[in-house]
């Protein structure tokens, strides 16, 4: 037999790695942050190794490259009108019929899935109370799943969040239903043990895990970004985003009219680009675009490789989202904070925050000139390896802490079965 047509044969490989399941719910009815966040705990946690399933209403899980061992489960997508009330996005059924149907697939999924772990995003009860039902079948059926409850640095502001969480008897169920909280924050910066009163029996198994560090893209990648969008060497270039931009017309237009002909025009050597957002209003859109190719800007509604234009930057405006600003931080780039107040004021509390220990510089969108968003953008440019320098000490740990707290979470089940074998 010829030499090339034997078979290759390869040595026996050792035994497969267990898998963990784990699964993350966010209910997403507003903006990218919370699906955006969920990918990249996820991301991180397949390397445990573990398969890794996604339990989200947010219409743009599509746009994004997903690797091996993570799928989605899509639930019906519902739009937020106000804090307790939301819309279906595109099936003409009732509100109800529609939290029906999302209740019905979240806990179907648990039931097929067989989480070790489930990991909720943010609100401890999902969108009007629709995980309650899948974290009670847990605590039943599967109580050997480990319950984690996952909140960003900041919700709101102490009296909104305190009264809320009162109402709702979020505090009981933060107690009875979770086994963990981890907070994706520092608590030498923003303590919502303190600030939301949080009991002492739920403090006791609340951690802090510090920000979540995002991809950072190679220098190859970044080089290849500027070249397609046209960059030259000596340009200096500020990237302006607004997240999902669903209420980013206002801080995107700030932006606009503080380089208008009226105040002296774009600089030479610099230029910007606006991504504008998916869920900005199809005429806010258009206006946008118009007045950015008025000035020379590159305007886009969307891009899947968000870290590589925040590669690209020189400096970023942004409102202030906790996503967004764990993705600039990442790649240590000077940020300009728009926050918005509106329902929330989350991203101003974040601004002042992190302001105050100079990791970004901010202005109120409610107080804000177009003379000053100039000047501010300005500074920053000249003084980017100034902040720079300082975003080397962000606390960027919290995937690294959230692997430890499940790989804690085994060491204790082990522990728990030798206990009970030697009975």
């Amino acid at each position: 037999m010829p030499a090339s047509s034997i078979p290759h044969i390869r040595p026996k490989r050792a035994a497969k790695a267990i898998l963990r399941k784990i699964m993350l719910y966010s209910h997403d009815t507003y903006g990218l942050g919370h699906i955006r966040r969920c990918l990249a705990i996820a991301r991180c946690l397949r390397h445990i190794p573990a398969n890794i399933l996604i339990i989200t209403g947010s219409i743009v899980t599509g746009r994004f490259n997903v690797p091996d061992r993570i799928d989605f489960v899509r639930i019906p997508g519902m739009i937020k009108k106000t804090n307790e009330e939301y819309l279906p996005v595109s099936m003409k059924l009732e509100s109800s019929e529609v939290l029906e149907i999302r209740k019905k697939i979240i806990l179907a999924a648990a039931t097929g899935f067989q989480p070790e772990f489930f990991i909720v995003d943010k609100a401890p009860l999902g969108m009007k109370r629709e995980v309650l039902d899948t974290l009670l079948w847990l605590r039943n059926h599967l109580p050997s799943c480990n319950t984690v409850l996952g909140l960003r640095d900041i919700m709101d502001d102490s009296g909104s969040t305190i009264e809320d969480w009162t109402e709702k008897d979020i505090y009981g169920a933060m107690r009875d239903l979770y086994d963990e909280i981890w907070v994706y924050g520092c608590r030498e910066f923003y303590d919502p043990v303190k600030e939301y009163r949080i009991p002492e029996d739920v403090a006791l198994k609340t951690h802090f895990t510090g920000y979540i560090h995002r991809k950072v893209p190679s220098a190859d990648k970044i080089s290849e970004a500027r070249n397609s969008l046209g960059i030259e060497k000596d340009e200096k270039v500020v990237l302006v985003t607004t997240g999902g931009g669903g209420d980013g017309y206002h801080a995107v237009d700030s932006f606009i009219s503080a380089f208008s002909q009226r105040l002296g025009g774009v600089p030479a050597k610099v230029r910007a680009i606006v991504v504008a957002g998916p869920f900005m209003a199809s005429r806010d859109y258009q206006v946008i675009s118009q007045k950015c190719s008025i000035l020379g800007f590159k305007c886009q509604r969307f891009n899947r490789n968000m870290e590589r234009l925040i590669g690209v930057a020189d400096v970023v405006v942004s409102m202030g989202g906790y996503n967004t600003v764990c993705e600039i931080m990442s790649q240590r780039k000077p940020l300009l904070m728009l926050p918005r107040t509106i329902p929330r004021e989350e991203q101003l509390i974040r601004a002042r925050v992190l302001s105050q220990r100079g990791y970004c510089d901010y202005l109120d969108q409610r107080t804000l000139t177009a003379p000053v968003l100039r000047e501010r953008v300005l500074r920053l440019l000249e003084n980017r390896e100034q902040y720079s320098d300082k975003l080397s000490s962000f606390p960027l740990t919290g995937l690294d802490h959230i692997v430890r707290r499940i790989q804690a979470r085994d060491e204790t089940s082990q522990w728990e079965t030798l206990a009970a074998a030697s009975e």
